[in-house]
Order: structure tokens, then C-alpha cells, then sequence
């Protein structure tokens, strides 16, 4: 297995190839049958960055429009948050569903959130585990076959995939980023499955707030049209594009639409709030500050110097929040449902001397103080403000 990893390093996979691997790895376990859930099913896969919690107001939203999404997600490691901690910081809330429970919130409510379990395409974590030790981490066949494998097994029948690339993305460098979104749009076409995907930016941290239930409290003011502006872009033009595949409207514009009408009506924040009741979790702590979680304390971080925020280094936020207790340097880690940070003064802002840039939520000092000065070392302060930066750089849709 590790000279087969080797070898596809070194040569290479052809599209057709590398959904034959997916098949395979899909074939080595448990698959999800939702053929008896009516309506289009349509996912999202995100490579995963710093603040990126798009899927927990976008999976209601899409539901809301009549799409059916079976969300199987990940968890934090290293930089990159992870959408299973999140959903978990909700008191009570499980995403370990029985493949029954997984079809009938779905048919019930229009989505569903779930972990891989431990028969789902087992063979991934064989590859990933042996890919780790032979330095085939980076191989776009490899990540493809990863990706397209779990999702398809999840009972997905499109999948619109957010492709990341800067400072705080795996695929930092926007070619690195275009051959991955091309390979998982053309793999999945050769398996017979409606793919779009978007690269988008992460150079800098999605929304202001970076934290498990930090970011759960800002998704659910997306959902109440009071989040912020990069947040509920991203979200809806995510959300075009899975009313398109799925077939509800003619293009991602029009999806556009149609999205931004359910957000405003209230309709998918209603379904989160039933889906959180579904799966275990306590509504009224996402009702309630008081029943929320709570890091124990918070700090400001201050700026000395005058002008604009020119830039805040997605990375150098994530690892603040992985020093907090918010992410995973190893699987093993435990996180912290309620230590984070929140961004004051974002990109174009204009700032004073002494100004508070950041909230720093911790439950230790030392911890807090460390994150303290990486979350200062990532702000940069310049006389002039910043150029316009496209949140979505170009998306490829399949033929």
C-alpha cells in the first residue's frame, strides 16, 4: 500500500482513475441508503480553514429551499477548526446518528450532521494514517479519492465543494487550490454526480469570531440576518450553488435568491433550532447566554499604533485558537467548547493607538497570554487601507 501511495506521487492519477480508487474505498465499508428520503440530497464539503463555521447556518438554509443535505463532517486538527466541535460545544447535542436516525432527520427536517463513523470507508483511515508516515499527505488524487469517497457514502447524490487557499487554507497557493477544486469536480463527474466548487479566500479568518461555540453564536445571528457581511455571502452563494445542482432553480444567481428570501423569512432558523432539538441538543442555550457555554475569562488585545487593519493572518489566528484549547494539535486533544477569539477591528477598519482589536477568551492565563501575542503578531496596522479582496476567486462547474 505505501509504494501504491508512492507511486501515485510520482505519476499521478487520471480522473477516471481517481474514481475507481473512490469507488473502492466507498466499496471497503458501510454506505448510507437514503433512497426513501425524498427531494434533491446536495452537500457542501469545505478543505476547511480558520473561522469557517458555513456549514451550520448553510445546511439549514439549503433545507429551507427544498433541498435535502446529508452532512457528514470533521473535526478540528492543527490550525483549521473542525464542524463536529462545534456542533458538540452545543450542551447535549450528538453526532454520533444511527444510520436510521441520520435518513429520518433528513426526511423530517431537511438535514442532518453526523461523523464518520468506524465502518464508514474504513479504508481512508488506513490510506491517511499510512499517508501521514510516507509524506503522500499533499497528493490532489489521493485528497480527491478522500473527500469524494465520505460524501458519497453519506447518501450524497451533488456536492458543491468550497476549495480554500491562503495563509490559513491546507491548499495555501490559489494553483494548488484550482487543481484540487478541478479534480474533485471532474473525479466526481466520472462517478456519475453533479459538482460544482468555488475557491474562496482564506487568507484571512471567515466572520470575527474563531472558537467552537463562539462560532455557533455567530452562524445563528447569519441565521438571523445579523451576522456578518463575508459570513452571509459566502453562505448564500454556497447555497445558489446547491439549489442549482439539486436541480431547484436554473443558476447559482437565481439560487442566490431564493436563499437570501428563506434567511430573511426566518424559515432556517427554525429548522436549525429543530434540528439541534433532534439531535440532543439544548435549544435553550443557543437562546440564553446564561446556559451557554463560558470561557472563564476574557482579555483585550490592544494595538499602539494608528491607521487601517491591512491584513489579520488566518493561520497565526488559528493557532492562537489551537493554544487556547479551541482546536487539536493531536487527535487525542480534548477542546474547549467555549475559549476563542473575537476580532474587534477587522480588514479596512480603521484603528487608534490603544484601540481593543481582539477579545481573547480563556480558561488559563498562560494559555490566554500566549494567545494574546499571536493574535497581536497577526494584525497588521498600515497609514492606508487595504485593496478590495474577492471572498469567492472563480468557480468551475462540472459539464
Amino acid at each position: 500500500a505505501a509504494a501504491f501511495l508512492m507511486a501515485v506521487v510520482c505519476r499521478g492519477m487520471s480522473d477516471e482513475e481517481t474514481a475507481q480508487l473512490t469507488r473502492a474505498m466507498i466499496r471497503s465499508g458501510d454506505t448510507i441508503d437514503l433512497s426513501g428520503v425524498g427531494g434533491p440530497l446536495v452537500d457542501k464539503h469545505s478543505t476547511g480553514g480558520v473561522g469557517d463555521k458555513v456549514s451550520l447556518p448553510l445546511a439549514p438554509l439549503a433545507a429551507a429551499c427544498g433541498l435535502r443535505v446529508p452532512m457528514m463532517s470533521g473535526r478540528s486538527l492543527g490550525h483549521t477548526g473542525g464542524t463536529l466541535d462545534k456542533l458538540e460545544s452545543i450542551p447535549g447535542y450528538r453526532t454520533d446518528l444511527a444510520p436510521d436516525r441520520f435518513a429520518e432527520g433528513i426526511e423530517r427536517i431537511g438535514f442532518a450532521m453526523i461523523g464518520q463513523s468506524d465502518t464508514v470507508v474504513p479504508a481512508d483511515r488506513r490510506l491517511y494514517a499510512l499517508r501521514d508516515v510516507t509524506g503522500t499527505v499533499e497528493s490532489v488524487p489521493l485528497i480527491t479519492a478522500s473527500i469524494l469517497s465520505k460524501k458519497f457514502a453519506e447518501g450524497a447524490s451533488a456536492l458543491v465543494f468550497d476549495v480554500k487557499t491562503g495563509s490559513g487554507a491546507f491548499m495555501q497557493r490559489p494553483e494548488q487550490a484550482r487543481e484540487l477544486a478541478v479534480s474533485l469536480v471532474r473525479a466526481a463527474g466520472e462517478l456519475g454526480r453533479r459538482a460544482a466548487a468555488c475557491i474562496t479566500d482564506m487568507d484571512e479568518p471567515l466572520g470575527r469570531t474563531v472558537g467552537n461555540f463562539l462560532e455557533v453564536e455567530e452562524a445563528v445571528g447569519c441565521l438571523q440576518g445579523r451576522g456578518p457581511a463575508d459570513l452571509e455571502a459566502l453562505t448564500l452563494r454556497l447555497a445558489g450553488w446547491m439549489l442549482t445542482l439539486g436541480g431547484l432553480c436554473r443558476e447559482p444567481d437565481e439560487g442566490e435568491r431564493i436563499a437570501r428570501a428563506r434567511l430573511a423569512d426566518g424559515s432556517a432558523w427554525r429548522r436549525f433550532l429543530a434540528n439541534v432539538e433532534f439531535q440532543g441538543g439544548d435549544v435553550q442555550a443557543l437562546l440564553d447566554p446564561r446556559r451557554s457555554p463560558r470561557a472563564r475569562f476574557s482579555r483585550p488585545v490592544t494595538t499602539a499604533e494608528e491607521g487601517y487593519v491591512r491584513r489579520v493572518d488566518a493561520r497565526a489566528i488559528g493557532m492562537a485558537a489551537v493554544a487556547l484549547g479551541a482546536g487539536r494539535s493531536r487527535k487525542e486533544d480534548r477542546v474547549l467548547p467555549g475559549v476563542g477569539i473575537t476580532l474587534l477591528k477587522v480588514r479596512g477598519e480603521r484603528v487608534r493607538a490603544n484601540d481593543e482589536i481582539a477579545l481573547v477568551h480563556a480558561d488559563d492565563e498562560a494559555r490566554g497570554e500566549e494567545a494574546r501575542r499571536l493574535v497581536a503578531g497577526a494584525c497588521a496596522i498600515g497609514p492606508e487601507p487595504p485593496s478590495e479582496r474577492a471572498l469567492v476567486i472563480e468557480e468551475i462547474a462540472g459539464s
